[in-house]
């Protein structure tokens, strides 16, 4: 009877597992997909293989592992979403069927498996890493070189490009081996359709509201008398998987509901509250509603607020508008509204920061335009970042994430054409912003091609010197007239910049300049006159050169002293570092590029590059 029960113990291992196990049952999203979890038999898996996936619908957990619950819930997620995302689909995979005669098809093998296996766990990783599931120890680093791509076989391409090991593959789930079993043979469906897929995308539209509730720490409401707007809102929800996940994460408010909401004519929405205010009195239909909460769900998920960086809250708000308007006429979502209407055809083919640019050239025409907030209002109500709490999935995170899930299962279902620019602006989201110093230094590549190389027998190699008898070469850079590979420096030294700004934009651009051979740069400071400092050696430029000015703020002299200076190149670019606090009508004929502080504005539409440092 002992022995009996000892058979039957669980041991601490088994408990962890099954630990893991209830998390992801638990779990909105993946509680809700239809995945068999086989805990093989003791020894049937390798001890350092703690869980497979096969083409057959199948997870394969090993309870001989030692690991955390959330580190197995975190191992279980990741099998599922190979499945989830179809990973051991035809269709989906770089090989391809072959006709051979016409009742037989072969699958042509023209891809590494392994490897395939390597770009799709890092598709899974990054997807988790986004919602924040499970824990792992995630090589960051790693998966931040392929984080840009926006599909696994962009990854497999990277991953062939780079010559990559699969062997050494961190992002698996089963340690130095392959955790999807059965990619040699790829999976075709009769119904065109992968059914696992199909059910995520439910799960998914079915599940983000929940979690997106958590994350805004507000708790879910459910009315059985739903208003047309929540129709609307539903409709999202359960018929379009594009917006659906994104919709779910917005509470719906009615402006009487609420005090302080007058203002609003139609709707408006504040991303970090999680809310869209609407107006029951704006009289609206049902194919409206749908029209405007698709407008107030894109501000979201493309995230407006987020990219303003420093712009005029009200024209970058009309900029925005004019860009979703096209696009949703174009996705026929709806029907548009006579109220709070920005379209013009004419600016299908431009980006919201191209339209921001020509809105600033009138800003007195143009700040009377309606919004669905009203006359000279903004629908984007602009109350600050949404921090994460205690580590939590913020919603801007979430609405970006479910934008992104939300492309791929709305293309994979077919439900509707998508104009390409929305589609690049959602891919967008995925990559990581550039870095301003890294903008900068492709600027300076633009004008500075690498200085070629030549061997000379003028310049006796440093070897010689041991070999006398054997004359060599030395390598030198070509030569070049002293002043005719720079360029110019502008720095608004008026009292608004500080020297902690002032210090670290000149050391960025004397950095660049010594990694492109620069040899002399010519420095001039503004306030309201110019001083003129000449010729600078670019490493005395962030530390040993005095700076002079802190009055006004006119750079107009700084930029003539160089323009006509007969010593500077007539094709000279010239580098104006300010705080953009400058005035409205300056002209500068040269290519130019201002660095300018994030957050702050010019006041005229630029002509050259803007960087914005922080």
């Amino acid at each position: 009877m002992a022995k009996k029960k000892e058979e039957n113990k669980i041991s601490k291992n088994e408990q962890q597992l099954l630990d893991g196990m209830e998390i992801v049952n638990a779990h909105p999203l993946f509680g809700k997909l239809s995945i068999y979890k086989r805990i093989l038999p003791k020894g049937q898996m390798g001890r350092n293989v703690p869980a497979q996936v096969s083409s057959s619908g199948y997870v394969y957990l090993n309870k001989d592992c030692d690991r955390t619950p959330k580190e197995w819930a975190y191992l279980i997620a990741h099998c599922m979403l190979h499945l989830a995302f179809g990973h051991f689909d035809a269709e989906r995979m770089p090989g391809y069927w072959q006709q051979v005669s016409d009742k037989k098809q072969v699958w042509v093998n023209d891809y590494v498996p392994d490897l395939w296996n390597m770009a799709c766990d890092i598709f899974v990783t990054r997807f988790l890493a986004d919602v924040k599931f499970g824990s792992t120890d995630i090589n960051a680093s790693l998966l931040n070189t392929y984080g840009s791509c926006t599909s696994e076989l962009k990854i497999y391409e990277q991953l062939v490009e780079r010559h990559a090991d699969p062997k050494t593959n961190p992002f698996g789930t089963a340690g130095e081996f392959p955790d999807m079993i059965g990619t040699e043979s790829p999976l075709t469906y009769s119904c065109g359709q992968n059914s696992y897929m199909t059910d995520f995308a439910y799960a998914l539209a079915d599940s983000v509201r929940s979690v997106i509730d958590q994350a805004a720490d507000k708790p879910a409401s459910h009315s059985k008398n739903k208003s047309t707007m929540e129709k609307a809102a539903e409709w999202f929800i359960n018929h379009y998987p594009l917006l659906g996940g994104v919709a779910t994460g917005f509470k719906i408010v009615s402006t009487h509901e609420q005090s302080g909401l007058n203002d609003i004519e139609v709707a408006a929405i504040d991303v970090v509250r999680g809310e869209i205010y609407v107006n029951p009195a704006a009289g609206l239909t049902l194919e409206e509603w749908k029209f405007v909460l698709a407008h107030e769900y894109l501000h979201a998920g493309l995230q407006h607020h987020a990219r303003r960086n420093g712009r005029d809250h009200y024209l970058w708000n009309i900029a925005c508008d004019f860009v979703i308007n096209g696009w949703l006429h174009e996705m026929q979502i709806g029907i548009m509204p006579q109220n709070g209407l920005m379209y013009d055809e004419t600016l299908k083919t431009l980006s919201a920061e191209e339209i921001y640019d020509m809105l600033i050239e009138n800003i007195r025409k143009n700040s009377k335009l309606q919004t669905f907030r009203g006359y000279g209002k903004s629908d984007i109500i602009d109350n600050g970042w949404n921090p994460a709490k205690d580590g939590a999935t913020t919603l801007d995170d979430f609405c970006k994430s479910a934008l992104r899930s939300g492309l791929e299962y709305h293309t994979t279902t077919s439900r509707g054409y998508i104009p390409a620019g929305l589609i690049e602006e959602i891919k967008a989201l995925s990559m990581p912003p550039v870095p301003w110093d890294v903008e900068l230094a492709k600027w300076f590549d633009t004008y500075f091609a690498p200085l070629e190389k030549h061997r000379t027998y003028a310049r006796p190699s440093r070897r010689q010197s041991s070999t006398p008898d054997i004359p060599r070469p030395s390598w030198v850079m070509v030569d070049i007239p002293e002043y005719s590979r720079t360029y110019g420096v502008i720095i608004d030294t008026s009292g608004s910049m500080s020297p902690s700004m002032i210090g670290k934009a000149l050391g960025a651009a004397a950095s660049y300049s010594v990694a492109k051979d620069v040899p002399y740069v010519r420095v001039v400071f503004c306030d309201a006159d110019a001083y003129d400092i000449g010729y600078v050696a670019p490493e005395d430029i962030a530390g040993r050169v005095m700076v002079k000015g802190r009055g006004g703020t006119i750079l107009q002299p700084a930029v003539d002293l160089l323009e006509r200076a007969k010593d500077f190149p007539k094709d000279g670019p010239i580098l104006i570092i300010t705080d953009a606090g400058i005035e409205h009508d300056l002209k500068v004929h040269h290519e130019h590029a201002f660095l300018i502080p994030s957050g702050a504005r010019l006041p005229f539409r630029p002509k050259g590059k803007v960087f914005y440092f922080k």
